[in-house]
């Protein structure tokens, strides 16, 4: 297996490998373009076009908010309507999945990497990432930090700051850090 297909398949892998090398290099230019724009980025304004070259899929309505971060983009995958503000950050060594509708406020980070807790594996440099899905209408307040490996539901709501390390079920509020479920969402 290429150190591609092994990060992809959630297996330790080389980050400095060449291939990934290259392929975060290409993505950081086409972000250095992006981010370079001084108006969001959304259907009709010029410069949308350059978000098909960075992102695996995404349905129509996307709204992005230059700056924005990710180490491949052609791991994300974005449902209709989804909404990225302003300095967002996507770490997608692995598969995201943001479904539509969903509202993503400032500063949010998105990490699907992990590096093994064996100081020796560190050391040669292994890492791998956990793939993370986010449901549709889910609402993620500035500051949330999304952890490898979660699922958070659909209709959900993170508050402002909370760092979710579990999965959180469809309908829920949650917050703190670790977050917690603090209530039912609104309808639910």
């Amino acid at each position: 297996m290429t150190e591609y297909e092994k990060m992809i398949a959630g297996e330790l892998y080389n980050g400095l490998d060449l291939e990934l090398t290259l392929m975060r290099r290409r993505t950081r230019e086409l972000l250095g373009s992006i981010n370079r724009s001084c108006q969001d980025l959304k259907e009709g304004v010029e410069g949308f076009e350059r978000l098909k070259d960075l992102f695996g899929a995404f349905g129509p309505g996307l709204w992005l908010q230059p700056p924005f971060y990710c180490d491949y983009g052609k791991n994300i995958a974005l449902g209709e309507r989804v909404y990225f503000n302003f300095n967002c950050v996507v770490l997608d060594v692995a598969k995201v999945t943001i479904g539509s509708g969903t509202l993503i406020a400032p500063n949010v980070q998105i990490y699907t990497a992990g590096h093994p807790l064996d100081w020796r594996k560190r050391k040669e440099g292994l890492e791998f990432g956990k793939p993370i899905s986010i449901g549709e209408e889910v609402w993620i307040g500035g500051s949330s930090v999304i952890c490898p490996g979660v699922s958070i539901g659909s209709k959900s709501i993170i508050a402002a700051g909370a760092v979710v390390t579990k999965d959180v079920p469809e309908g829920m509020i949650v917050g703190g850090n670790p977050a917690k479920i603090i209530k039912p969402a609104p309808g639910y």
